[in-house]
């Protein structure tokens, strides 16, 4: 037969070939049952070599478009019969827990809102891309950190971060104590791994962060709601049985309060009682607007129960996966296990990359820049609230971080009501009611302004009072 094939100058030749026959092959040009010539014969037709007429035919047959037969040749597959034959029924099925509805994926392909309150996102304009491109490109032109390595993470890394911290938050841990994870969710995967057995009881914030609560749910823990007051976390209500408590003390999260010193207190009294570990999420604490710092449960902490967990996805970017894991010194080496059982190690040259960043005075720099822009968002959407949503948002005191909480008044329709009705105005607005554990969160909004430029947030509070 005669394929009448035409190679051109422009392209390789194999990708010539395997392009023009799998264009006749799909359009039904050469039928199913077509027999093409040998790979020889091809090649003296086209006056290519041999070699290259093979590898063209190699990756046809690779997905399936043709094969070789014993005494015919290389036929065309009939792809219909191929493409309808049904996969077997698995028998296979997972775990009852993944069925959950609790483990369900939210939607994270975020729309682009015109006004976006949403939570949890940091300022991106202000982000030194071209530092930390040129960072990057320096690790991977000298090829540092590209083999396996230690699983808990650079030395490197690790030191300049306890050093960090020190300076900081007054977290006083060693290099070795310290997990380098993907993540803080990947913090909470390890912490599960090296303390809880199934069936254990683990006490969360009610309201509270829903992944740290779904991290601990699929490991088999019974996870528990522990309601918030003005205070923070109720110690009293914690259950006797609870072998972890998972806490946001310096910002809870969503309603933004911290944990006064006698809830402190009264908690790490708790746990030496019940023989108990605290998780403490210190989450977006370096954006504190007035006042001293407040000192992590870690930082005072006589007994070794905190495991201190932070990352940098408020305080540079949710796409960078770096977070890190503090554990007292008993359990270092089970959680350089856990993470080596985990993924083998977090990536290399964004390790080495960031441990340049901050030992070169970057992210101390951005954080500094970073706050004064929160402050004044946060002041203006605070001030903003009370002036024009008097009687309908009272705003929860809080002190720093990247988003604040308002509470609806009585009588208010549903946040997700007036939410839904928001983001088809363009106004992206979280809600209180969503982050409930046992029961609904109290009914109000979760406003960060992390994403949002300061000179938008009138605009967008104005669009979100006409909605409501």
């Amino acid at each position: 037969m005669d394929l009448h094939l035409h190679l051109g100058e422009e392209g390789g030749l194999v990708e010539q070939i395997y392009a023009q026959l799998y264009e006749r092959i799909s359009t039904d040009a050469l039928p199913a049952g077509t027999v093409l010539p040998s790979s020889r014969d091809l090649a003296a037709r086209l006056s290519v070599s041999r070699a290259t007429v093979v590898a063209a035919y190699e990756r046809l047959a690779a997905h399936g478009l043709i094969r070789s037969r014993a005494g015919i040749g290389t036929i065309v597959i009939d792809r219909r019969s191929h493409a309808s034959a049904a996969p077997a029924a698995s028998p296979l099925r997972p775990r009852p827990i993944w069925a959950a509805e609790q483990l369900a994926v939210p939607d994270l392909a975020r729309s682009e809102p015109e006004f976006d309150f949403g939570p949890g996102i940091p300022g991106r304009t202000q982000f030194p891309f071209a530092r930390w491109r040129a960072l990057l490109n320096d690790q991977l032109r000298m090829r540092t950190e590209v083999n396996y390595a230690d699983p808990a993470g650079s030395a490197r890394l690790r030191d300049v971060l306890a050093r960090h911290l020190v300076v900081s938050r007054g977290v006083r841990i060693a290099p070795e104590q310290l997990v380098i994870t993907t993540g803080a969710q990947q913090a909470f995967d390890i912490a599960a791994r090296i303390l809880l057995e199934p069936g254990d009881t683990v006490a969360v914030e009610d309201p509270g962060y829903l992944p740290a609560y779904r991290g601990f749910l699929a490991h088999g823990a019974r996870v528990v709601g522990v309601p918030v007051d003005n205070e923070g976390l109720v110690v009293d209500q914690l259950p006797a049985e609870a072998r972890m408590v998972y806490v946001t003390p310096s910002h809870q999260f969503p309603l933004g309060m911290p944990m006064s010193e006698s809830r402190r207190t009264a908690l790490l009294a708790w746990a030496a009682r019940h023989d108990a570990a605290i998780v403490e999420d210190d989450y977006d604490s370096e954006f504190r607007f007035t006042g001293r710092p407040l000192t992590p449960l870690q930082a005072t902490d006589s007994e070794g129960r905190v495991l201190y967990v932070g990352s940098f996805s408020k305080t540079l970017l949710p796409a960078l996966r770096v977070g890190f894991l503090g554990v007292p010194a008993t359990l270092g080496e089970a959680a350089r296990r856990a993470k080596l059982v985990a993924d083998y190690g977090t990536a290399g040259h964004l390790q080495a990359a960031l441990a340049v960043f901050i030992e070169e005075g970057g992210l101390a720099r951005h954080i500094r820049r970073m706050r004064r822009a929160y402050e004044r968002r946060h002041h203006l959407l605070i001030g903003t609230l009370r002036e024009h949503f008097a009687g309908i948002l009272e705003p929860i005191e809080s002190i720093g971080g990247t988003h604040m909480a308002a509470l609806l008044t009585p009588g208010q329709p549903d946040d997700t009501i007036l939410a839904a009705r928001a983001l088809a105005a363009g106004v992206s607005v979280g809600t209180i009611s969503r982050w409930g554990i046992d029961r609904s969160g109290p009914n109000g909004f979760v406003f960060g302004y992390g994403a949002i430029a300061s000179e938008r947030i009138p605009d967008g509070l104005a669009a979100l009072r006409r909605v409501i």
